[in-house]
């Protein structure tokens, strides 16, 4: 397996620092707001890639943190008259619920900064020691010619590279580059005491801190959005090496951003969608599946055409997945040694496309050509019992990671729409044949899609 690493600026073997162990962490969201396109499109990322370290026997400790305390807490805490507390006691278990519809895997660990200062504090006290550190009016900050290498994951010469996009620039800086690693509390703001005065951490100790709890000095894999690069992920690298002397993630991945009419998704251009938005007009299996159909480092161009699209190619899916469910084989048994090549040839494709720095988009096209293959075989009536249960086992290993074969649409319906299609039956049992089309379109408005076969009627949720 290879996986293309932002630190070399490659794709590199993938060689874990201990056998079958992985320690993968990925910046998680401050929960200042609700989850937007672009935290989803990362959430998939990196729960795609964990899955498919499972599938390959690996044992991963996942750790993807919330940040719940900076300046964007604290503004919004204030303008919304609660506790920056509160403020994330509302927000982070919506963040649960929107990432369970996209079916994301819970990391085994989700740590929030807040419970995690005195690490953070330790880790400043051992950049103090290094002399890495300096003392201003209104905090500590981290002196970057303590570290010559920083740089070396964005490749941005020192000279050219811009402030932090949440540290104003101060002209009492050594450095302009030079970053806040404890903020001296402002009244009425929340405060921790520690050796240089109450106030609380800043925003890049706080995950080196955290990784480092839970992972160790050193570990596999670190994640992120592509826009955490720089500043965000130079400076963790930066601090903690400095601090460790150690080697800090030996693979750094990173997610493309999503873009609204070719420009990149961001609140500050007012471009941006939330998650719970867009699930309400289209399933979140959908919208999984969109991120799916692009490579994870490639920027996303979102419309409505396209997570259309990406519905119907899920339905596609569903149906094909209900109709293996209750095809009858005509043939009961036998072996049937092409359709066991055919189904090898596919896992192999699958993994091809996975292996090759996690290409999805490959994966996907292996899926549908297996599918496409299967129904034809149960058209021609040349699929047997015994290859069909082989092929149902081999698509739930499959779906395993993708996680798009089987619907997570609930099957249950409100009581209206029951009485709808119960009320379209007897239409159709009397012969009315207009109303019973008027029920139809009725029940279609609701998303609610009717066949009728010889057997009777069935539906599906659109």
């Amino acid at each position: 397996m290879h996986v293309y690493n932002t630190l070399s600026a490659k794709k590199e073997l993938f060689q874990p620092l201990h056998d079958s162990k992985i320690g993968m962490y990925v910046c998680g969201p401050t929960v200042y707001d609700f989850a937007h396109l672009g935290h989803g499109r990362s959430a998939v990322s990196f729960d795609v890639i964990r899955r498919y370290l499972i599938y390959n026997g690996y044992n991963v400790n996942f750790v993807s943190n919330y940040t719940d305390i900076d300046d964007k807490m604290i503004n919004r805490a204030e303008i919304m008259k609660i506790s920056v507390k509160d403020l994330a006691d509302r927000v982070i278990p919506e963040y649960a619920k929107d990432y369970a519809s996209l079916g994301i895997m819970v990391p085994d660990v989700l740590p929030k900064a807040t419970h995690h200062v005195e690490q953070m504090i330790e880790l400043i006290r051992k950049l103090e020691k290094k002399g890495a550190t300096y003392v201003l009016d209104d905090g500590v900050y981290f002196d970057i010619s303590k570290f010559p290498e920083y740089g070396k994951l964005s490749k941005q010469d020192l000279d050219a590279l811009k402030s932090g996009a949440r540290v104003k620039t101060k002209e009492s800086k050594r450095q302009f580059q030079d970053f806040v690693l404890w903020k001296f509390s402002k009244p009425g703001e929340p405060e921790w005491a520690s050796p240089w005065g109450s106030g609380r951490p800043g925003w890049h100790i706080e995950c080196s801190a955290m990784s480092r709890e839970y992972l160790g000095d050193s570990f596999d894999i670190h994640g992120g959005g592509a826009d955490l690069m720089f500043p965000h992920h130079e400076c963790e690298i930066a601090q903690s090496e400095c601090a460790l002397d150690k080697p800090f993630a030996k693979y750094w991945l990173h997610n493309g951003f999503i873009q609204i009419n070719n420009e990149k998704m961001s609140k500050s251009l007012g471009n941006f969608f939330l998650l719970r938005d867009v699930f309400a007009k289209y399933p979140p299996q959908a919208v999984r599946y969109l991120f799916l159909q692009t490579h994870y480092r490639s920027p996303i161009e979102f419309t409505d055409e396209i997570l259309a699209q990406s519905k119907n190619s899920l339905m596609r899916l569903h149906d094909f997945m209900n109709r293996m469910k209750n095809h009858e084989p005509e043939i009961a048994n036998g072996k049937q040694q092409d359709f066991d090549d055919f189904i090898a040839s596919t896992q192999k494709n699958f993994e091809d496309a996975m292996d090759d720095d996690f290409e999805t988009p490959q994966a996907l096209a292996a899926l549908f050509d297996f599918v496409k293959e299967v129904n034809r075989r149960m058209d021609a009536k040349n699929l047997t019992r015994d290859s069909q249960e082989l092929a149902m086992t081999f698509l739930m290993r499959i779906d395993s990671v993708l996680c798009v074969l089987v619907s997570t649409q609930s099957d249950e319906v409100d009581s209206e729409t029951t009485m709808l299609m119960e009320e379209r039956e007897k239409a159709r049992k009397n012969k009315d044949w207009k109303k019973s089309d008027e029920l139809r379109d009725e029940l279609l408005k609701r998303g609610i899609q009717l066949e009728d076969t010889p057997q009777g009627t069935t539906w599906k949720k659109i």
